[in-house]
């Protein structure tokens, strides 16, 4: 089945089969949400295990909703916790990386068309005394509301980030705070001139088929195939966005998934390209401050960002 009769059957029919999974509606399960905004749920086996998973499908282009990025400003807070602070919104997912010590974010996060966090530049070598400088992959929606997927290159020195279109670069080096120039590259790159985005990896699809970056973007590189509780985010052709989010580390009830296993889902899905974001304990998506899947610890875990769906906010007169 072709990415637009998938996408017209799961907006068409109560139930949605992709792959091994069946998808069912689930959005009267969530009071007052906008026809543009669907949700799904399965609790069909994954390969013979106990699976649960929630999907929501979002039209990109209703001029009624805004999709933005929100840090905790230095500390972390839950994603109930970010529902109250930030007004109620429709939905809101836990973002990408972040020490546990310092509640620095180590992903890029564009809010408004400002960068307000930074990939983290380098990580060193556990075999030598190199510095690996990682391009990471990240999701954005332009002011045009236009979605895309890359793999970036953040210096605090400029406005925007360096992006790579086709493929992660692997580069290393002895600066502990790399330049653009320390990459030596010739790749060509653009500048990711995003409205909102929100940072993470690995890269799951690329150009509607499964590309997992995790080893060249030093993600998960030795864990591909352990089964966890995951969030990822991306787009369809007809300018949907995705958001899945996949309950695990509940034995017998929710075993999680592995990042193949979430690649698939998501091409299944109609992906023409997406990244996962922080998973595990973090893993978590909020539908009108309802949860859907039950956190891997049972609470929710304070996180340094999220990635929001919200009514669109009438302009203050001047």
């Amino acid at each position: 089945m072709n990415t637009r009769l998938s996408i017209l059957f799961c907006l068409l029919l109560p139930s949605i089969v992709f792959s091994q999974l069946r998808w069912v509606k689930a959005t009267s399960e969530f009071n007052d949400l906008p026809a543009s905004i669907r949700i799904f749920k399965t609790s069909d086996s994954l390969n013979g295990r106990p699976f649960k998973a929630w999907c929501a499908q979002i039209k990109l282009k209703d001029k009624k909703l805004e999709f933005t990025a929100q840090t905790g400003g230095g500390n972390s807070y839950t994603p109930s916790e970010y529902y109250s602070r930030e007004g109620n919104p429709y939905i809101v997912i836990n973002g990408g990386y972040f020490s546990f010590q310092t509640n620095q974010n180590l992903n890029v996060i564009i809010r408004e068309g400002k960068m307000v966090a930074y990939n983290i530049p380098a990580l060193k070598s556990l075999f030598s005394d190199s510095f690996y400088y990682a391009t990471r992959g990240a999701f954005g929606i332009s002011k045009k509301r236009r979605a895309d997927v890359a793999w970036l290159f953040t210096d605090t020195a400029k406005r925007w980030p360096y992006a790579f279109q086709s493929h992660p670069i692997i580069a290393k080096g002895s600066n502990p705070d790399p330049s653009f120039a320390d990459l030596r590259t010739i790749e060509q790159w653009n500048w990711w001139k995003m409205h909102t985005a929100i940072g993470g990896g690995p890269v799951l699809v690329q150009e509607g088929a499964v590309m997992i970056t995790n080893r060249e973007e030093q993600l998960y590189a030795f864990e591909r195939n352990d089964r966890h509780p995951r969030t990822a985010i991306g787009y369809t052709r007809n300018n949907r966005l995705i958001i899945l989010v996949i309950q695990g580390r509940a034995p017998g009830i929710a075993e999680g998934a592995t990042l193949e296993e979430e690649a698939k889902m998501l091409v299944d899905l109609g992906c023409v390209e997406a990244i996962n974001l922080d998973g595990g304990s973090s893993s978590c998506m909020l539908v009108n401050g309802k949860e859907t899947i039950v956190p891997s610890e049972k609470d929710q875990r304070p996180v340094a960002s999220v990635f929001i769906v919200t009514r669109k906010q009438p302009k203050k007169k001047k």
